[in-house]
Protein backbone atom coordinates (compact mmCIF):
# COMPACT_ATOMS: atom_id res chain seq x y z
CA UNK A 1 0.00 0.00 0.00
CA UNK A 2 2.86 2.52 0.76
CA UNK A 3 1.42 4.19 3.39
CA UNK A 4 3.42 2.56 5.85
CA UNK A 5 6.68 0.51 6.02
CA UNK A 6 7.01 -2.42 8.22
CA UNK A 7 10.00 -3.50 9.78
CA UNK A 8 11.87 -5.89 8.31
CA UNK A 9 12.84 -8.79 10.98
CA UNK A 10 16.56 -10.08 10.72
CA UNK A 11 15.52 -13.64 10.23
CA UNK A 12 13.13 -12.87 7.35
CA UNK A 13 15.09 -13.47 4.09
CA UNK A 14 14.69 -10.49 1.47
CA UNK A 15 13.78 -11.73 -1.67
CA UNK A 16 11.05 -11.19 -4.67
CA UNK A 17 8.31 -10.82 -1.79
CA UNK A 18 10.47 -8.62 -0.26
CA UNK A 19 8.77 -4.89 0.59
CA UNK A 20 8.94 -2.52 -2.53
CA UNK A 21 9.40 0.99 -1.74
CA UNK A 22 7.51 3.11 -4.50
CA UNK A 23 9.70 5.34 -6.38
CA UNK A 24 10.10 8.73 -5.90
CA UNK A 25 8.11 11.04 -8.18
CA UNK A 26 5.19 8.11 -8.40
CA UNK A 27 1.71 8.60 -7.00
CA UNK A 28 0.38 5.67 -5.20
CA UNK A 29 -3.02 5.98 -6.20
CA UNK A 30 -4.38 2.82 -4.56
CA UNK A 31 -3.05 3.62 -1.75
CA UNK A 32 -4.60 7.14 -1.76
CA UNK A 33 -7.99 5.69 -2.62
CA UNK A 34 -7.88 3.59 0.54
CA UNK A 35 -6.63 6.20 2.84
CA UNK A 36 -9.73 8.41 1.35
CA UNK A 37 -11.96 5.62 1.64
CA UNK A 38 -11.02 4.60 5.57
CA UNK A 39 -11.02 8.47 6.24
CA UNK A 40 -14.58 8.76 4.87
CA UNK A 41 -15.55 5.61 6.41
CA UNK A 42 -15.03 6.98 9.96
CA UNK A 43 -16.70 10.24 9.15
CA UNK A 44 -19.56 8.54 8.46
CA UNK A 45 -19.58 6.04 11.06
CA UNK A 46 -19.18 8.99 13.28
CA UNK A 47 -22.01 11.00 11.66
CA UNK A 48 -24.16 8.20 12.56
CA UNK A 49 -24.33 6.64 9.40
CA UNK A 50 -23.11 2.69 10.59
CA UNK A 51 -24.53 0.91 7.24
CA UNK A 52 -22.66 3.55 4.75
CA UNK A 53 -19.21 3.61 6.91
CA UNK A 54 -19.41 -0.46 6.75
CA UNK A 55 -19.60 -0.68 3.17
CA UNK A 56 -17.04 2.14 2.13
CA UNK A 57 -14.56 0.68 4.78
CA UNK A 58 -15.35 -3.09 3.78
CA UNK A 59 -14.80 -1.55 -0.07
CA UNK A 60 -11.39 0.02 1.24
CA UNK A 61 -10.10 -3.21 2.90
CA UNK A 62 -10.83 -4.87 -0.34
CA UNK A 63 -8.70 -2.53 -2.35
CA UNK A 64 -6.22 -3.34 0.38
CA UNK A 65 -6.41 -6.90 -0.43
CA UNK A 66 -6.20 -6.17 -4.35
CA UNK A 67 -3.23 -4.00 -4.25
CA UNK A 68 -1.38 -6.44 -1.67
CA UNK A 69 -1.52 -9.90 -3.52
CA UNK A 70 1.78 -11.33 -2.50
CA UNK A 71 1.42 -10.44 1.19
CA UNK A 72 -2.19 -11.80 1.18
CA UNK A 73 -1.04 -15.27 -0.23
CA UNK A 74 1.70 -15.18 2.23
CA UNK A 75 -0.57 -15.06 5.09
CA UNK A 76 -2.86 -17.84 3.61
CA UNK A 77 -0.09 -19.95 3.32
CA UNK A 78 1.10 -19.62 6.96
CA UNK A 79 -2.37 -19.62 8.39
CA UNK A 80 -2.50 -23.14 9.00
CA UNK A 81 0.45 -23.56 10.98
CA UNK A 82 -1.16 -21.01 13.05
CA UNK A 83 -4.53 -23.36 13.52
CA UNK A 84 -3.14 -26.14 14.36
CA UNK A 85 -0.91 -24.27 17.21
CA UNK A 86 -3.84 -22.48 18.70
CA UNK A 87 -5.59 -25.79 18.23
CA UNK A 88 -2.94 -27.35 20.52
CA UNK A 89 -2.81 -24.56 22.96
CA UNK A 90 -6.90 -24.97 23.19
CA UNK A 91 -6.62 -28.99 23.47
CA UNK A 92 -4.04 -28.06 26.44
CA UNK A 93 -6.55 -25.83 27.98
CA UNK A 94 -8.97 -28.03 28.44
CA UNK A 95 -7.21 -31.08 29.75
CA UNK A 96 -5.67 -28.50 32.33
CA UNK A 97 -9.45 -27.62 32.76
CA UNK A 98 -10.20 -31.15 33.04
CA UNK A 99 -7.82 -31.65 35.44
CA UNK A 100 -8.78 -28.83 38.04
CA UNK A 101 -12.39 -29.68 37.90
CA UNK A 102 -11.44 -33.57 38.58
CA UNK A 103 -9.34 -32.06 41.83
CA UNK A 104 -11.79 -29.58 42.41
CA UNK A 105 -14.90 -32.73 43.35
CA UNK A 106 -12.04 -34.79 44.90
CA UNK A 107 -11.53 -31.81 47.52
CA UNK A 108 -15.02 -31.49 47.56
CA UNK A 109 -15.32 -35.24 48.33
CA UNK A 110 -12.54 -35.09 51.32
CA UNK A 111 -14.45 -31.69 53.14
CA UNK A 112 -17.93 -32.91 52.70
CA UNK A 113 -16.84 -36.13 55.06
Amino acid sequence: MGVTAFPNPTSYPQGPGGIVKSRQGESDWVGMAVGGAFLAGGLLLLSGRKKAALLVTASAMALTLVDQKETVREWWNTMPGYLDDAQRLLDRAAVTIEDLAAKRDKLRSMFNR
